[in-house]
């Protein structure tokens, strides 16, 4: 949960799958810790991530948007995520919390944007609990329903493996189809060469304070 939201290279990590799974685990016994210590230490490693992130923006400003297309990285993302912010203002970091790649690119294109840091932070602790700690209790819930529940307890094993797999299979197909897109990218820009405006990817400082822009 640190990695996805706090390294740019997290986007590769399927989060929402992972905190489902690791609440039915808790709820198993595979996981010998209560589900309220697990929960909030879920979303407290969220919120670390965010604030990493962010930090990250802040400090190295534009030039972190200077980096070539590759599988880990891609303006692409970058102006999707600038989308979410010009939609819902600052509550653009709760809401990104649940969509991938974006949760990732939110904290990074807040602290390159500047956006107050007690504000953002407020958000950033608000979405990582409803995230983190609400999908994992989510998951450990499912264990009440009685046919989740004979599935848990018969099959640990399987849900074991499908936790694995859960993990390597989405990233191995994230990044495979990330490099593709970035080769794509650098074929066109060799075929017509420009540079990316950095300047272009940095959100202006009412983006975060104004009102969400709404579809008519």
């Amino acid at each position: 949960m640190f990695a996805e939201t706090g390294l740019l290279v997290g986007f590769l990590l399927p989060g929402d799958t992972l905190l489902v799974i690791t609440g039915l685990l808790t709820f198993a016994g595979v996981i010998h810790i209560n589900i309220w210590w697990v929960a909030l230490a879920i979303g407290f490693a969220a919120f670390l991530g965010g604030e990493v992130g962010y930090l990250i923006g802040h400090k190295l400003g534009p030039r972190v948007f200077e980096r070539k297309e590759s599988g880990l990285f891609s303006v692409e993302n970058v102006q999707r995520t600038n989308g979410f912010f010009e939609r819902f203002g600052g509550f653009a970091v709760i809401i990104a919390r649940f969509v991938p790649i974006v949760r990732t690119f939110a904290p990074v294109a807040a602290g390159v944007g500047h956006m107050n840091y007690r504000k953002y932070s407020l958000y950033n602790l608000v979405g990582a609990m409803i995230w983190g700690a609400g999908l994992t209790f989510g998951g450990y819930f499912l264990g009440y329903i009685p046919p989740v529940a004979d599935f848990v307890t018969h099959y640990i094993d399987l849900i074991l493996i499908a936790a694995v797999l859960g993990t390597l299979i989405p990233t191995a197909f994230h990044y495979v189809q990330s490099s593709r897109k970035a080769k794509k990218a650098k074929a066109l820009a060799a075929a017509a060469p420009a540079t990316t405006d950095t300047g272009s990817l940095v959100l202006d400082a009412d983006v975060f304070t104004g009102h969400p822009k709404h579809d008519d």
